[in-house]
């Protein structure tokens, strides 16, 4: 599927192809990393600048798909996997994403992903 093919280019950190895939009025439900702001990320520019800051705490951050793309009317889920490395070493994450379209663009982003083993992986929490 192509949307998912750009999807996972943007998510690597090609961050021109937001404007190609997702809609101006974009809005992400993602559960903060460690209480560290809003559960919504809103606009291409909010989704762009959550890219681009994730890349700059995870250097050679890639992301490939492990399952899907799963299409069902107006929704697409993919579950992903992620890897690179952090200041304190490598990292390995793994998530899935639900994505609603309209008109063939995202209009809203949904985030299930291990958010408390990335914490771990890049040194905001001790490792258990």
């Amino acid at each position: 599927m192509d949307l998912i093919d750009t999807w996972l280019r943007l998510w690597n950190n090609d961050l021109t192809l937001a404007e190609k895939i997702v809609s101006p009025d974009f809005v992400a439900h993602a559960a903060p990393l460690v209480d560290s702001g809003s559960d919504e990320i809103r606009g291409r520019d909010g989704l762009t600048e959550w890219i681009a800051g994730t890349h700059t705490t995870i250097r050679d951050l890639e992301f490939t798909v492990a399952v899907g793309p799963i299409a069902d009317r107006d929704f697409v889920v993919v579950r992903w996997h992620a890897s690179g490395t952090s200041a304190v070493g490598p990292v390995s994450i793994t998530g899935t994403d639900i994505l609603r379209l309209v008109d063939g663009m995202i209009v809203e982003y949904w985030l299930n992903a291990d958010s408390l083993q990335l914490a771990r992986q890049v040194g905001l929490i001790p490792q258990a």
